[in-house]
């Protein structure tokens, strides 16, 4: 996992994680908030910050606003989607409260590898295509990763109430500036995958596309608070499902 390669010990990532909800929130991050968010002194604060600045992932002098590099932001990405992941696990597969899933979550998010993190993706993206519950439910997931393994599109051979819903999706790359909706599902393989998946480009997530370069790509689209861009061949492979026009205020207001 690129996180372990740096050598960020769990309590590290959870610094990152909070600096990166404090300045996605109220654009500068402090010694004093991020103590009040972890629930310590200021004080113990200081030698987790003089750790991350050591490794480029933050950028902090005394008595100054805490910034990430752009090398922290890729990794808090990292941390929050694994976060989101987990939380969604527990609280729609486990059906657990949510403040239970979220403190559990945020004891497991450090432990996932790259191939877990694929896996619970390759779930949710199944369960949203065949979300009836099925007997063979699990059986038929196993089919669609074998089938994924095998490069071979998925082809659910029943008919469900949901099969109107999936002639919907179409690729992100396909969507005008202005334009929202929710991620369903992936068709990137590879390293790549995995990128989008520690972006935040969980299946569920709300986004927009925000603007188009002049000749089309890239493609910039806001996501969980933050932006990102995407070449359009990247795009085409990204499934989404089109907000109606009477949801796309509650999307934009996210």
């Amino acid at each position: 996992m690129l996180g372990r390669k740096l050598g960020l010990t769990a309590a590290l990532e959870d610094y990152l994680e909070t600096i990166f909800d404090l300045v996605r929130k109220r654009s500068v991050a402090r010694v004093r908030d991020i103590a009040g968010a972890r629930e310590v002194k200021p004080a113990s604060v200081t030698p987790a910050l003089k750790r991350l600045n050591e490794m480029g992932l933050i950028d902090y002098e005394k008595n100054e606003f805490v910034k990430l590099t752009s090398e922290g932001e890729q990794q808090a990405q990292r941390i929050l989607s694994r976060h989101r992941l987990m939380v969604d696990f527990l609280e729609k597969i486990l059906h657990l409260d949510p403040q239970t899933a979220n403190r559990d979550a945020c004891a497991m998010e450090h432990s996932l590898s790259d191939a877990t993190v694929d896996r619970l993706a390759s779930l949710f993206e199944f369960m949203q295509s065949c979300p009836d519950g099925l007997p063979n439910f699990l059986q038929r997931f196993h089919d669609n990763l074998e089938q994924k393994a095998a490069g071979a599109e998925h082809q659910c051979r029943h008919e469900c109430d949901f099969s109107e819903m999936r002639k919907k999706l179409r690729p992100l790359a396909a969507l005008e500036p202005g334009q929202a909706g929710w991620v369903r599902q992936l068709n990137n393989r590879g390293p790549l995958r995995q990128r989008l998946l520690d972006m935040g480009m969980l299946p569920g997530t709300e986004l927009r596309v925000e603007r188009t370069a002049p000749g089309g790509d890239p493609i910039w689209i806001s996501l969980q608070g933050y932006q990102l861009s995407l070449r359009r061949e990247e795009a085409a492979d990204v499934l989404v499902e089109p907000a109606p026009p009477s949801n796309l205020e509650k999307i934009l207001s996210h």
